[in-house]
């Protein structure tokens, strides 16, 4: 299994080194977990993350979470962070001003797109972009409602078009699916769904661009391998040749890679953090194209601490359980590498 890893990692190095004559920039992905602001809000379940809720979220703590999320995006780029960063759990356009503007990302000029969803915590999904390297067309949120349970306050998808400065356009739909808290087995019908109305929109994008380049990202709170990705959403191998919806999962990738991911539940590491891209992302000669076409998972060693319970390493987090921690987030930002032809 290491030995495929290595592989995978020195393709990659080899199509990064081809690539140096064009630009290239990076697009990625980051549940920072509970991004929420101290201030009350009195419309959603927010009071545990004030400062006299049950996390004690204090304004220090708060501008020490909004650092350490500035930092891992500029350190994933090495001084120059990516273009493109959709966001899972940020609770509110104030949380992204300050990430934008009073972190270390304020120097990059970064703009952001949100709108407030129904979910009854309170917590969204946003994108963040450069606007001196890519160019928003235009954004929309994709409500969710179940046929089978109306009356749930869900998290919306965000859809948003961007361009870059070679005239080549990418769709990009942010993902948070709902979780498996209340059990797995109960909640596989609503990541169903989820799924569903995402390819809805896939598929409406096809129909006017078949060769479209379309990125669907976030955490999905499955893994590749589950019926709402293979079924529903119906994001194949790249390895299937004979696909032909259109969709791949990049972090098939990462099965042939023991104990690697992007999240960690007890001794397992996984990727419910994930990529999937449009046939025209992968097989287009010009343009956009993903160098190496593979994922990654930024796991730098500041993001990570030993796991004392189930041995090796775990996600560096903000709270364990109500006790703050300090951290990052409890999962790591996947990205990928593209070069503009």
């Amino acid at each position: 299994m290491k030995r495929i890893c290595i592989l995978i990692l020195l393709l990659g190095m080899v199509e990064w080194g081809t690539a140096q004559s064009a630009d290239t920039c990076l697009i990625a992905f980051y549940n920072v977990e509970n991004l929420f602001h101290p201030s009350d809000d009195s419309l959603t379940r927010d009071d545990d993350f004030t400062p006299t809720g049950l996390y004690h979220w204090s304004y220090t703590k708060y501008y020490r979470k909004i650092q350490n999320i500035g930092k891992v995006l500029v350190a994933m780029g090495e001084g120059n962070p990516p273009w493109l960063v959709g966001l899972a759990e940020i609770e509110n356009e104030q949380v992204l001003k300050d990430l934008c503007y009073l972190s270390p990302l304020r120097k990059f000029r970064y703009r952001y797109v949100h709108y407030d969803s129904p979910d009854r915590r309170g917590v969204d999904v946003a994108l963040l972009y450069r606007d001196s390297c890519v160019t928003l067309v235009r954004s929309e949120k994709i409500p969710i409602v179940f046929p089978f349970e109306p009356e749930t306050r869900n998290r919306d998808l965000l859809y948003a078009l961007v361009r870059f400065a070679n005239g080549d356009s990418l769709h990009l739909i942010v993902n948070h699916w709902t979780s498996r808290f209340g059990g797995f087995a109960a909640t596989i019908p609503k990541r169903n769904y989820y799924a569903e109305v995402a390819r809805q929109r896939v598929d409406s994008v096809l129909r006017i661009e078949p060769e479209g380049k379309i990125l669907l990202m976030g955490d999905f709170n499955d893994y590749c391998t589950d019926e709402s990705m293979e079924e529903h959403l119906r994001a194949a191998r790249f390895s299937d040749t004979t696909q032909t919806d259109t969709l791949f999962n990049l972090m098939y990738e990462f099965l042939k890679c023991h104990n690697k991911g992007s999240h960690k539940h007890e001794d397992f590491w996984g990727c419910l953090d994930q990529l999937v891209v449009s046939r025209g992302f992968l097989f287009s000669q010009d343009g956009l194209q993903i160098v190496g076409r593979v994922p990654h998972i930024y796991d730098a060693p500041f993001l990570l601490v030993p796991d004392e319970k189930y041995g090796g390493v775990k996600n560096y987090r903000t709270f364990l359980g109500p006790r703050y921690i300090g951290g990052f987030a409890d999962h790591l930002p996947v990205y990928i590498r593209l070069v503009l032809h």
